[in-house]
């Protein structure tokens, strides 16, 4: 069986003889093509950031946000071509929009994630559609209040189909990724390699990295043992910042503007809201950026010197 797209690749509803969509799998490049995007599911919230390159200096500092809020609670990331991800932004908004009308409370995010997936899946499956060049990065919080039925109408019993599951916690922090054949499962590992990250039940992901860098960030995230549970959410704004600046390293030509939000519990400093990260903290989350990155320019000279005293 031929692994090469002639002939396989001029439509996006024909597969090739080993099973491949080749115009699903070219939205991939797309997506490598777009800076880093990040997201990092932390103790009392979750933080996003994403590496918006320069690509003018006749832009204005602080214009053209790559991170959106979808309802209050939720926010969006996404890499890869930039229209495409704002399209995608406008349809999640209608999707929160319609079950906030139909529910009268604000869409879970895993609810999100769900109905943007199947959006996104549909443009893999027509030949008069592409895929979308974008992998968009999930996150919010949801509310820990504990419904009377797990979110059914009526009483019913306190255990079994259609009451209340002992033991279930409610809310909390979630993270998910939507990649461009519309996958957003929670599995250990991504099958196709199109983004990276590890992940845990029902509440998605500890840590998602795509764009260019996103080797260089998903082992910068697991270095940080995101699974445990321990890392508050300001030391994750400033360990995002650093995996941002870390990725960063293989286009040092190019400049690039540090963008972030966060979204924290009812308790938290943005009271369960999608925000951007206040000037000071993210300036703060810069230097501690930058000093660990001079830090580690230091550690890779010492050996150096070693070696020419041997001599």
């Amino acid at each position: 069986m031929t692994s090469i797209g002639t002939g396989y690749d001029l439509q996006n509803a024909v597969f090739s003889p080993d099973g491949r969509n080749f115009q699903a799998e070219y939205a991939v490049k797309a997506v490598e093509s777009g800076g880093t995007a990040i997201g990092i599911r932390c103790a009392g919230g979750v933080v996003l950031a994403v590496e918006k390159i320069i690509t003018s200096k006749l832009l204005k500092p602080g214009a053209n946000k790559r991170i959106t809020t979808v309802d209050r609670n939720i926010g969006i990331v996404s890499a890869g071509l930039v229209p495409d991800g704002r399209h995608l932004v406008s349809r999640a908004r209608d999707e929160a929009s319609s079950w906030r009308k139909l529910y009268k409370a604000p869409i879970p995010t895993k609810a999100l994630a769900d109905r943007v997936g199947q959006y996104v899946q549909a443009f893999t499956l027509y030949s008069s559609l592409r895929p979308f060049g974008v992998t968009a990065i999930v996150g919010g919080w949801d509310s820990e209040t504990e419904v009377p039925v797990d979110g059914q109408v009526g009483g019913g019993p306190k255990v079994g189909a259609g009451g209340k599951v002992e033991g279930t916690k409610n809310g909390g922090p979630g993270l998910f990724m939507v990649e461009p054949n519309g996958s957003y499962w929670v599995c250990l590992l991504s099958p196709f390699g199109w983004g990276v990250y590890l992940t845990v039940r029902l509440q998605g992901y500890y840590g998602a990295a795509t764009g260019k860098g996103r080797q260089t960030a998903k082992g910068e995230l697991e270095k940080l043992d995101l699974s445990a549970g321990t890392l508050s959410l300001e030391q994750g704004v400033k360990e995002a910042a650093r995996i941002i600046y870390v990725a960063h390293e293989d286009s040092k030509d190019k400049e690039f503007e540090l963008e972030m939000t966060w979204i924290s519990s009812l308790d938290g400093p943005t009271k369960g809201r999608h925000q951007e990260v206040p000037r000071e903290l993210r300036e703060e989350a810069e230097k501690f950026a930058k000093k660990a990155m001079e830090g580690d320019d230091e550690d890779d000279e010492k050996p150096a010197e070693g070696e020419k005293m041997e001599e």
